[in-house]
């Protein structure tokens, strides 16, 4: 739902002039293109795969990620040459020490929050709060989304609450990871925010701007996945 939503709003925007559109003149062409591009897509399935199958963890899996793109860059597309990669390694030790203080500084108030037992709190307040599932849900979407964006997820599960207004705890566990993911890619201190502009030599300020009908997209994906939630 929520990559058929950024789909349409990608859509508009070509057509409304904001990006650049290639015209596709050659249908051989596409196919050649596909057929090359069909090492690089099979980094999805090693992943995934990997992971499905107990191969390896999810932080595992980032290290073969990386294994697997460059060994495609220097050997299948010939497009990394072996000498660049001190070069690579430095930009890489750049883009990824731009992230290192938000989080750290997430780390450190998700450490203070549990230490305080803050999701009990919250957790118990809600239940207090309303019988309504609906209203519950929207209130911990609000809570999600203000805790992807400014701590770390761990202290985010309020469990409890759940198990009160009869959600699925699979479908919970659903609805929490998109909020976290949104919150991720939201100022001020969206992680995933922080790599796109340092890898795309932007400002946040110019790239959220940019972001926001998709800010828009996300909302309303997550807002129509609460109708069978509860």
């Amino acid at each position: 739902m929520v990559g058929l939503c950024l789909i349409l709003v990608a859509i508009w925007k070509c057509r409304a002039g904001a990006f650049a559109a290639d015209k596709i003149e050659e249908i051989p062409r596409l196919g050649k293109s596909l057929w090359r591009a069909l090492p690089g897509l099979a980094l999805i399935f090693v992943v995934l795969g990997g992971i499905l199958g107990g191969v390896f963890t999810a932080t595992e899996a980032s290290a073969v990620a990386v294994v697997w793109a460059f060994a495609l860059g220097s050997v299948a597309y010939r497009e990394i040459p072996l000498n660049s990669l001190s070069e690579l390694l430095l930009r890489s030790a750049k883009t990824t020490s731009v992230v290192f203080l938000p989080v750290a500084a997430s780390r450190a108030m998700s450490q203070l929050l549990i230490s305080e037992q803050a999701p009990q709190e919250a957790s118990a307040v809600l239940v207090g709060f309303s019988d309504n599932p609906i209203a519950i849900l929207l209130i911990l979407n609000a809570l999600f989304l203000a805790a992807g964006v400014f701590i770390d997820i761990t202290p985010a599960i309020l469990m409890p609450v759940v198990e009160k207004i009869g959600m699925d705890p699979v479908h919970f566990g659903i609805v929490m990871i998109a909020n976290l993911c949104i919150g991720l890619c939201t100022p001020p201190v969206g992680t995933c925010l922080f790599v796109g502009c340092s890898v795309g030599k932007s400002d946040m300020a110019r790239v959220a701007r940019a972001m926001t009908p998709f800010y828009i997209a996300m909302l309303v994906a997550l807002l129509a996945d609460h109708g069978g939630a509860c």
